[in-house]
C-alpha cells in the first residue's frame, strides 16, 4: 500500500510549526494585521480628531464629550469636551473643562438622545499635544507601517527578481551591466539613498513607498543571481532548452520557484527594514506627512517630553510597537529560513 508523499510546502509548514519563535512571530503579525484592518471598529475616534482641552493627558484618562453634527462632513461629527451637561427644553447646557458655560440646540447634536450624542471615551494610551487619542493614532500608524512594508517590498522584489534573473540566466555582458548597477546602488548607505529618493520624489504617502522600494532591491538581485548561476546548470534546465522553451518561461516558471526560498526569507527581513526606514523618514519630516499618523511622527512629537521627564508614553508606546513588529518579523524570518532548509531541521 503506497502512502501519499508530502509536498515541499507541507514539509516546510510542518517544520515551521515546530519552531516556537516563528509561531510567536506569526501570531503577533496576524494580530497586527487584524488590528490594522479593523482600525475603524476598535478605535474611538478618527486619528486626526483633535480635542485640545484634553491635550497631553495620561494613559487611562477618561473624558466626557458631546458629538455635534458637522455640515461639511456628516460622517465625522465634531467632538466637544465637557465637564457636565443638562438638557433643558430644546437645548443642552454644558460647561467645558475650564468651567465656562455654553448652550447648544438639541437639533445640532449628532443623535436622537444622550445615548448617541454623549460618550465617556477611555483614552487607553492618553493623548498627544493636540488632544488626539494615542491608541487610535498607534493603530492607524500600524496600518501605515504594514502597508509601507508590503508595497515597498513588492517594488523591491519586482526590481530585484527581474534584474537578478536576467543577470544569472544570460550572464556575459548583461550580467556585467546589472552588476555594475548593483555595485553603484550598493555603494550608498540604504537609509541615505532612501532620503535622497524622498527628496527627489517629494514628501507624501506613495512617495515613501517608492523611495524605500527602489532603494532596497540590491540584496534581492544578488541572491537571485547567485541562485540562478547554480540552477542554470541543472539537468532539468537543459531539458527545457532541448524542448524548445523560451528564456522567459525557463526563468520564471522553472528556475525562479526553485530559488524562491532565500528570496522569501530575505523579503521578511526587508519588510522589517522598510518599517524602520519609514519611521526614520517620518521622524525627520520626509515620510508620511501630518496629520496622517505614523510611528516615526509620533516618536518625534513626544521626543521633547522625555527631556521634561513627563508623558514618556508619547514616545514609548510607538517605539514599543515598532520594536514588537520588527522582532516578530525577524522571528518569523528566522523560522522560515530553517523551515525552507531541510539541513537545519529533521523531519
Amino acid at each position: 500500500m503506497s502512502t501519499r508523499r508530502e509536498t515541499p510546502t507541507q514539509l516546510a509548514w510542518k517544520r515551521l510549526r515546530k519552531n516556537t519563535g516563528a509561531m510567536v512571530g506569526i501570531v503577533i503579525l496576524l494580530l497586527m494585521v487584524l488590528g490594522a484592518v479593523a482600525a475603524p471598529l476598535i478605535t474611538p475616534f478618527s486619528p486626526t480628531t483633535q480635542i485640545l482641552e484634553y491635550a497631553v493627558q495620561p494613559a487611562g484618562f477618561r473624558g466626557s464629550v458631546l458629538y455635534r453634527t458637522n455640515p461639511s462632513n456628516p460622517g465625522a461629527p465634531s467632538v466637544i469636551a465637557v465637564q457636565d451637561f443638562a438638557v433643558r427644553g430644546d437645548s443642552v447646557y454644558y460647561t467645558d473643562p475650564a468651567g465656562e458655560p455654553y448652550r447648544l440646540a438639541l437639533t445640532s447634536l449628532a443623535g436622537r438622545d444622550s445615548t448617541e450624542w454623549h460618550a465617556r471615551p477611555l483614552f487607553l494610551l492618553g493623548t498627544d499635544r493636540f488632544g488626539r487619542d494615542m491608541f487610535t493614532r498607534l493603530v492607524y500608524g500600524m496600518r501605515v507601517s504594514l502597508t509601507v512594508g508590503l508595497i515597498s517590498q513588492g517594488i523591491a522584489l519586482l526590481i530585484g527578481i527581474v534584474l537578478g534573473s536576467i543577470a544569472g540566466y544570460f550572464r556575459g555582458w548583461i550580467d556585467d551591466v546589472v552588476m555594475w548597477l548593483v555595485n553603484v546602488v550598493w555603494s550608498f548607505p540604504t537609509l541615505l539613498l532612501v532620503v535622497a529618493f524622498s527628496v527627489i520624489l517629494g514628501k507624501g504617502y506613495w512617495q515613501t513607498f517608492v523611495a524605500i522600494g527602489i532603494s532596497s532591491w540590491v540584496d534581492i538581485a544578488r541572491i537571485v543571481r547567485g541562485q540562478f548561476f547554480a540552477i542554470r546548470e541543472q539537468e532539468y534546465i537543459e531539458a527545457t532548452r532541448a524542448l524548445g522553451y523560451g528564456s522567459l518561461r525557463t526563468m520564471f516558471r522553472h528556475m525562479l520557484p526553485n530559488a524562491a526560498g532565500p528570496v522569501v526569507v530575505l523579503a521578511t527581513a526587508g519588510f522589517a527594514t522598510a518599517i524602520i526606514a519609514e519611521s526614520s523618514l517620518s521622524f525627520i519630516g520626509l515620510g508620511v506627512q501630518p496629520p496622517d499618523p505614523s510611528w516615526g511622527q509620533m516618536i518625534k512629537d513626544g521626543y521633547g517630553y522625555i527631556a521634561l521627564g513627563t508623558n514618556w508614553g508619547m514616545t514609548l508606546f510607538p517605539s514599543a510597537a515598532m520594536a514588537t513588529a520588527v522582532i516578530a518579523l525577524n522571528l518569523f524570518g528566522d523560522g522560515l529560513r530553517d523551515a525552507l532548509d531541510p539541513k537545519t531541521s529533521q523531519r
